[in-house]
């Protein structure tokens, strides 16, 4: 029996919380319920709190733990769902929760964190050096915040290291099955997935992020040029193009353009034209070539492979998922 800590933390979004719950009481029973076998549970789940009192989450909503972190005799497997929205003072909220996490990790106990939640394990300096992901509307401000973590923020769950991490809110229950896959095997998550009828972990998240371009700085010609590519990426240029209309040199215009926006000149037109893609992906049933072209890509299937590349998904994919 694996023992895993859910750790209960004001302000978090409850789903976060109760889904894995289920999903780690679950896993081993509720398929062998349902199919007329014998149950056998592979997690014994408990729930605790800094200070065991209840905790109010984003919402109202309040849920009582079993215990408090102290009370914890053993424990294989921490999970942490998120802090809320709050995160500037997550650490400060959270304090006793810090030192004990650690002194968990150096015993052994794996730690799974989601969403905002990955920012806590951050704080306690465990995530440096380490793979990580959170969700994408997060990944900027906690590549600030904690610049040593290697934050992949397009994948939906990492591994690194006994240190697990997933993406958005409802990540959590991807997460979880990653873990239950991780610890009990491949067959036993699948059939908890079945029974909860809920999907096998989704590998990436990027197809939901909205295109992060830096368009706030103050070079006034890389403004220009950012202002002629909006308009134009539609159609193929060279990349002197854009560099003629800043008054630069293209090797000088490169250097610019990455300084001041954080992309190259062709990774910045690259996002421009997968999100227009996008866009036109959720709204028409244009064929595959004719947005290809709408883009800027003649060649289909370098643009099949660079929407792969930055989505995690083929366009075909990303179509049926969020198209009309």
């Amino acid at each position: 029996m694996i023992d895993v800590t859910v750790l209960l933390l004001d302000q978090t979004f409850s789903s976060t919380a109760v889904g894995p719950m289920e999903v780690f009481r679950h896993a081993g029973s509720l398929w062998n319920k349902l199919t007329g076998k014998a149950e056998k549970p592979r997690f014994q789940v408990r729930t605790a709190s800094a200070n065991g009192r209840p905790v109010l989450c984003d919402g109202p909503i309040h849920i009582q733990p079993m215990s408090a972190i102290h009370d914890i005799r053993r424990t294989d497997l921490i999970f942490i769902p998120t802090t809320g929205l709050s995160l500037d003072d997550v650490v400060e909220r959270n304090a006793p929760v810090v030192p004990w996490l650690k002194r968990w990790h150096k015993r052994g106990a794996a730690i799974a964190s989601v969403c905002s939640g990955v920012g806590l394990v951050a704080a306690t300096g465990m995530l440096d050096g380490k793979r990580a992901t959170t969700h994408w509307a997060l990944a900027e401000r906690f590549r600030e915040k904690y610049p040593k973590v290697k934050w992949m923020p397009e994948l939906m769950v990492t591994e690194d290291r006994d240190l697990y991490c997933g993406g958005g809110v409802h990540a959590a229950l991807d997460l979880t099955l990653y873990l239950v896959e991780k610890f009990c095997g491949h067959d036993i998550a699948m059939e908890n997935a079945k029974a909860l009828l809920i999907e096998m972990p989704r590998a990436w998240q990027a197809g939901f992020a909205v295109v992060p371009l830096k368009t706030e700085h103050n070079d006034e010609a890389i403004s220009t040029a950012q202002d002629w590519l909006h308009q134009n990426f539609h159609r193929p240029f060279p990349l002197e193009a854009p560099a003629h209309r800043a008054g630069m040199s293209l090797r000088n215009f490169v250097r610019r353009f990455k300084q001041a926006t954080g992309d190259s000149p062709l990774a910045y037109l690259q996002k421009l034209r997968i999100a227009a893609a996008k866009r036109l992906l959720e709204s028409n049933h244009r064929t595959m070539q004719e947005i290809s072209d709408a883009v800027g890509y003649q060649d289909v299937a370098f643009f099949r492979s660079l929407f792969q590349r930055h989505t995690g998904v083929s366009p075909s994919v990303y179509r049926e998922r969020f198209g009309v």
